[in-house]
């Protein structure tokens, strides 16, 4: 197959993994023409020879992928997919038409794709060969697409409803402070002076098992990502998230030096330690509140993220996390990011049934949306989850 052109499904859930990859192609295959498109219509309207359609995509995505993929096969498009929902089902996307699909890391295998090195079973395997991150660039400012830069991939952790560890990998690897302030160099030389980064516990850089901070290697990326002309650096926000046991005096009076944001973002997820260890989730919630009182001791605000409507919840447990949130929130000042449950397909959980918010869920949630201590999507989320279990061939009754 002659390959001319690749065109990138773009949705608002895909936008880092589609410039990972564009970054990936342009470093090392210049001669594809490559396309962003945002809607069906606009593929469509390209010619299907020597066209390559690339998805990636979440699990709720699911199914209006399989519904463009029918009608882009019948046109003679070839396509192909990656990300989280096609690392954990595989199979089940190659039966819905895909000729190829992609797990877990892509820019290596999507240059082999490209070189025309296919595997027999049409499923390039990038959770057993993973990639080191410095081979490849973090964005591609040739084709003036930026992100965030990702420092950090993988996740020593099983956290039950989580797709990362099986997407990413369970072994950390970090992007070289020297590959994060050479890019950073073209960022600012392009007017890009505005540092975020990608992480899954940013307070875990550069650290043999991601957990455990490294207070000399944060200082020494902020300190050059400052020294190279930037103006504004936030880290510790989304997407580049901490992890509660990860927070500590010496890495606190490390950021405070260089960064802008004062919230820091922390992932809790129960105020029930019962609920903690059934979700594998590795810390308690003493570990919680210790983490909150560093961090109002060093001004921060924290911003805790809450998973609700796990089917396993006991009124008991509801009632837990209701009350761990009113204390953070008066003596911490914390601020609530909720979310509903999705039984994600390849995680532990993924079997159980989708979230199920309860009456004293929306009375709850809704007190602290008024009282302007909440936000997030769990509403939107709760429908969400019924469509993922629906994609698990669970019951969402």
């Amino acid at each position: 197959m002659e390959i001319k052109r690749i065109v990138f499904r773009s949705t608002q859930t895909n936008r880092y993994s589609i410039t990972a990859l564009v970054a990936s192609i342009y470093n090392n295959k210049s001669d594809i023409e490559l396309i962003e498109v945002r809607a069906l219509e606009d593929v469509l309207n390209i010619d299907s020879r020597n066209t390559v359609v690339l998805y990636s995509f979440m699990s709720f995505d699911w199914p209006y992928v399989k519904k463009e993929a029918k009608i882009l096969k019948e046109k003679g498009y070839t396509l192909i997919a990656g990300g989280p929902h096609v690392t954990a089902l595989p199979e089940q996307v190659l039966n819905a038409g895909f000729d190829f699909v992609f797990i877990g890391d892509g820019e290596e295998n999507i240059l082999k794709f490209l070189h025309k090195e296919y595997p027999e079973n049409n499923i390039y395997d990038g959770v057993k060969n993973r990639i080191i991150l410095d081979r490849y660039p973090p964005f591609c400012p040739e084709k003036n697409l930026y992100m965030p830069i990702e420092i950090s991939r993988g996740c020593p952790f099983d956290c039950g409803y989580c797709q990362t560890p099986r997407l990413a990998g369970k072994v950390v690897r970090h992007r070289s402070v020297e590959q994060i302030i050479e890019y950073t160099k073209i960022g600012v030389k392009n007017g890009r002076k505005i540092a975020r980064f990608i992480s899954p516990n940013s307070f875990g850089y550069g650290s043999k098992n991601g957990v455990t901070p490294q207070p000399h290697i944060v200082d020494e990326l902020l300190y050059n990502l400052k020294k190279v002309g930037v103006e504004e650096i936030y880290f510790g926000t989304f997407p580049s998230d901490v992890r509660p046991e990860s927070i500590n005096k010496e890495i606190l009076k490390v950021i405070k030096k260089y960064v802008n944001n004062k919230y820091i973002v922390i992932g809790a997820q129960s105020g029930s330690d019962r609920v903690l260890k059934l979700i594998r989730r590795g810390h308690s919630t003493e570990q919680i509140e210790y983490a909150l009182e560093l961090l109002k001791r060093y001004d921060f605000i924290p911003r805790v993220d809450f998973i609700f409507g796990f089917p396993f919840e006991t009124h008991e447990d509801i009632q837990k996390t209701f009350e761990f949130i009113k204390k953070i929130v008066e003596k911490y000042k914390a601020k609530v990011h909720a979310h509903t449950f999705m039984p994600l397909p390849g995680t532990p959980l993924s079997n159980i049934g989708p979230g199920i918010l309860k009456k004293e869920h929306y009375k709850f949630l809704g007190y602290l949306t008024s009282q302007g201590y909440l936000d997030g999507y769990w509403m939107k989320q709760e429908e969400l989850s019924r469509r993922v279990a629906s994609v698990n061939n669970i019951s969402s009754v």
